[in-house]
C-alpha cells in the first residue's frame, strides 16, 4: 500500500483527508441531497436579467465536482460539474464565516461539494450562484490531469474511462447519443408490435454466426458452456413457439482479434418477423435509419470521418456480383466462371483462394474489391449458400440465398435474410458445416439437434436481421474506433 501513495500530490491529499477525520469531519459523508442541476439553473435563469434574478425569490441546491477555482483572497469563483454540465458558483468568506472559508481553501480540484445559493449575473455577464451554505461531500485523492490531451496514449483514456468522462465533455455526449440510439430502436420496434425478449447468454452449443466462442464450465451441471456469439437460434425457437415478432438488444461475445471495428464483447439488435421476406426487412431497416437520423440528428444527412452519408429514402440495392462489377475488374457474368474468379482472386492475393468453394470465393472477392467503396447506405443481396448456412435458398437460383447485408461507410452494419425453415435442408447444412469444422475451420457452425427439432414442429415463413449497435453509434457520433463508443473496451493487461 505504501508504493500506491508515493506520488507527493496524492500523499498530500491523503493527509488532508486524515486531518478532516481527526477534526471529526467525515471526508465521505452521505447527507446532502441536491434538488437542482446545472442544467436547471441555466434553463430557468439563463435568459433573466440581473434585476430579474435579484427579485427572484428562489434558492438553488446543487452538488458536483470542483473543476476549477479562481481565488481572490476572501472570495473565489468555482466551476462545479454535474451530469448536466458546469455551473459557476461564488464562494466568499462573508457567507461561510472564518472557519468555513478556511476549510474551503483546503479543498482540491476533483473534490465534491454541495452548495445552496441564489443566482446572479457577474460583471462579465456570467450566470453564477452565490453560495450561502456549503457542504463537503467527497475527497479526491488523485489529481485530475490539467488537460486531457496531455495524456497522449489513447489506451490510457480507454483504461481510465472515468477520468476521460470527467475532463472531456464530448466523450459524455458520445455515450448520451448511444443511450438515445438504443432508446429509439427499442421504441421503434415496440410501436411495430414486436415483443422484447431475453435469451441465454451461456449456451451448450454456440450458434447463429460463424465465430470462435469463449468457453466456460458450469460446476453444478459439470458441463461445458459457451458465451453466445449470437442469439439467433433461440429467437427463432420463439418464432416456432408462436411469438411471431420478437427482438433482443443483446450482448454477444466472440473470441477474436481486436481492431477499430471489433471488440470481443459487443452489442447487437436482432429481430425476427413471421410472414416476412428479406425484402420486407430491407424496407423496415431503411425506415428505421431514416427516422433515427431525422429524430436524433435533425437531418437525413450525417458526416462520418469527413464523408457525408445521406440516409434519404431510396437506398441502392446491388447483388454481390453486381457490386464486384461496379467496383472491380470483372463483370457480374464473369463471376460465375469459376476459373476466371479464381484467377482474379489470385491477382487480389486472397489467401487460400485456390481451395475455397466458389460461393465463399465470391464473397472474399466482394469484400476485397467492393466493400471499401460502399460509403452510402447500400444493400448487398444474393449471398452464396456456402456463406449463408441459416438462410433460405433462392427459389430461382438455389446457389444463392435470400439474404442481404447493409453497408455504410465501407463496413457492414446489418445482416438479414429470409430464414431457412426446412428442417431437412437445415440439418444438411449443419452437417456440411460440421465437415468444415473437421477440416480445421474453428468458426464453422456446430450441429444443433434441438434447433432442428424445433424446426420439425414447424416455423412459419420468417425473416430476421442483426444490426451492430456499436457500429451505428460510431456512425452517429463520428467515432473512428469502436473503443470510442464502448465505456470499457477490452484491453491488454497493463505493463
Amino acid at each position: 500500500m505504501e508504493t500506491r501513495y508515493d506520488n507527493p500530490l496524492i500523499r498530500q491529499r491523503l493527509e488532508k483527508s486524515q486531518a478532516m477525520r481527526e477534526a471529526g469531519q467525515n471526508p465521505y459523508p452521505n447527507d446532502f441531497k441536491p434538488e437542482h442541476t446545472a442544467g436547471i439553473v441555466k434553463k430557468e435563469c439563463g435568459s433573466l436579467t440581473g434585476e430579474e434574478l435579484q427579485a427572484l425569490e428562489k434558492t438553488y441546491s446543487l452538488a458536483g465536482r470542483i473543476m476549477a477555482v479562481r481565488s481572490f483572497g476572501k472570495a473565489a469563483f468555482v466551476q462545479l460539474a454535474d451530469r448536466t454540465g458546469q455551473q459557476q458558483v461564488f464562494v466568499q468568506k462573508a457567507a461561510l464565516g472564518e472557519e468555513g472559508f478556511e476549510a474551503f481553501k483546503k479543498y482540491d480540484i476533483g473534490d465534491y461539494i454541495g452548495v445552496v445559493g441564489k443566482p446572479f449575473i457577474t460583471r462579465t455577464g456570467e450566470l453564477t450562484v452565490e453560495v450561502k451554505t456549503l457542504k463537503f461531500l467527497s475527497k479526491s485523492l488523485r489529481p485530475l490531469p490539467e488537460k486531457w490531451h496531455g495524456l497522449t496514449d489513447k489506451e490510457t483514456r480507454y483504461r481510465q474511462r472515468y477520468v476521460d468522462l470527467i475532463v472531456t465533455p464530448e466523450v459524455g455526449e458520445t455515450f448520451r447519443m448511444r443511450s438515445k440510439i438504443v432508446a429509439f430502436i427499442r421504441n421503434f420496434f415496440h410501436q411495430k408490435d414486436f415483443l422484447e425478449v431475453e435469451t441465454p447468454m451461456m449456451q451448450p452449443i454456440p450458434g447463429g454466426a460463424t465465430a470462435r466462442p469463449f468457453v466456460t464450465h458450469h460446476n453444478a451441471l459439470d458441463m461445458t458452456l459457451y458465451l453466445r456469439i449470437a442469439p439467433e437460434l433461440y429467437l427463432k425457437r420463439l418464432i416456432v413457439g408462436g411469438l411471431e415478432r420478437v427482438f433482443e438488444i443483446n450482448r454477444n461475445f466472440r473470441n477474436e482479434g481486436l481492431s477499430h471495428q471489433h471488440n470481443p464483447e459487443f452489442t447487437m439488435l436482432e429481430f425476427y418477423l413471421a410472414y416476412a421476406t428479406y425484402e420486407d426487412l430491407m424496407d423496415l431497416t431503411e425506415c428505421l435509419f431514416v427516422n433515427m437520423a431525422k429524430e436524433l440528428k435533425g437531418s437525413h444527412e450525417i458526416v462520418y470521418q469527413e464523408k457525408a452519408i445521406d440516409f434519404s429514402p431510396g437506398w441502392d440495392r446491388l447483388s454481390m456480383a453486381q457490386a464486384i462489377e461496379k467496383y472491380g475488374e470483372m463483370s457480374a457474368a464473369e463471376t460465375e466462371d469459376e476459373a476466371k474468379l479464381r484467377a482474379y482472386a489470385k491477382k487480389l492475393h486472397i489467401e487460400g483462394g485456390e481451395k475455397m468453394a466458389w460461393g465463399k470465393l465470391l464473397a472474399e472477392v466482394f469484400e476485397a474489391v467492393a466493400e471499401p467503396h460502399l460509403i452510402q447506405p447500400t444493400f448487398i443481396t444474393q449471398y452464396p449458400v456456402e456463406v449463408s448456412p441459416l438462410s433460405r435458398r433462392n427459389e430461382k437460383d438455389p446457389r444463392f440465398t435470400d439474404r442481404f447485408e447493409l453497408y455504410m461507410a465501407g463496413r457492414e452494419i446489418a445482416n438479414g435474410f429470409s430464414e431457412l425453415n426446412d428442417p431437412v435442408d437445415q440439418m444438411e447444412r449443419f452437417m456440411a458445416q460440421s465437415g468444415e469444422r473437421d477440416k480445421g475451420d474453428d468458426e464453422a457452425h456446430w450441429v444443433d439437434e434441438d434447433y432442428v427439432r424445433a424446426l420439425e414442429y414447424g416455423m412459419p415463413p420468417t425473416a430476421g436481421e442483426g444490426i451492430g449497435i456499436d457500429r451505428v453509434v460510431m456512425l452517429f457520433t463520428d467515432s473512428a474506433s469502436i473503443r470510442d463508443v464502448i465505456f470499457f473496451p477490452h484491453m491488454r493487461p497493463e505493463a
